[in-house]
């Protein structure tokens, strides 16, 4: 009798992957995902909307009334701008999320976290750092008060908190022990100097401090 063939098909024969056709694959596929989302970003973008970056592009930035024309990139924070660009350094890099109020400048007249916003998203804003606050030098009403008060220890987030502090008192001038407490709660000092800084805000802000 006939033996009946096999017609399975035989295992072909795979080509060992090397290390450099690894690192092409990879490449390719890397590429493509950057160029895939760079395709759905400008599809997302309202009409007429211009998509920037990711490379640097020109930024126009306005720090204690002097414009500044930087080239950063568009992922740049407004605090990285400052410390790395402009070499003011007062606003500190804590927990860069948000929450602790060491890098807290004053944008159009309102506190706001640096880390928190883009620098490219703060043009054509007035952006004033604790530098921007000791005019020709002299220390700021803000500042003699929390000297007075004994308001910081290590003082690694005093600039945070003379600069919120002083927005604060430009909204309320006339501020009860207990508002200062609400209204400074986005401040964190690890050093627990509280007393001091409320104590600071009430006499900046010509309060009897009993």
């Amino acid at each position: 009798m006939k033996r009946k063939r096999d017609k399975r098909r035989k295992p072909l024969a795979h080509k060992a992957l090397t290390r450099r056709d690894f690192l092409k694959g990879a490449g390719v596929a890397v590429s493509g995902r950057l160029l895939a989302g760079q395709a759905a970003l400008a599809a997302a973008a309202p009409p007429g909307a211009e998509v920037v970056g990711p490379g640097a592009v020109p930024i126009n930035l306005l720090v204690n009334s002097q414009s500044h024309q930087l080239s950063l990139e568009p992922r740049v924070t407004l605090l990285d701008a400052l410390r790395n660009n402009l070499d003011l350094t007062g606003a500190k890099r804590v927990c860069d999320r948000g929450v602790c109020g060491s890098c807290t400048v004053i944008m159009d007249g309102k506190p706001v976290y640096a880390c928190n916003i883009l620098a490219i998203e703060a043009q054509g804003h007035s952006i004033t750092s604790i530098e921007g606050l000791a005019e020709e030098g002299k220390l700021s009403p803000m500042m003699t008060a929390f000297i007075n008060n004994d308001a910081q220890q290590c003082g690694f987030c005093t600039p945070g908190f003379v600069v919120a502090c002083t927005a604060y008192v430009q909204k309320h001038p006339n501020p009860s022990l207990k508002d200062v407490k609400k209204g400074l709660g986005g401040n964190l000092c690890r050093c627990g100097t509280y007393m001091g800084v409320r104590a600071a805000v009430l006499e900046a802000a010509k309060k009897n401090i009993s």
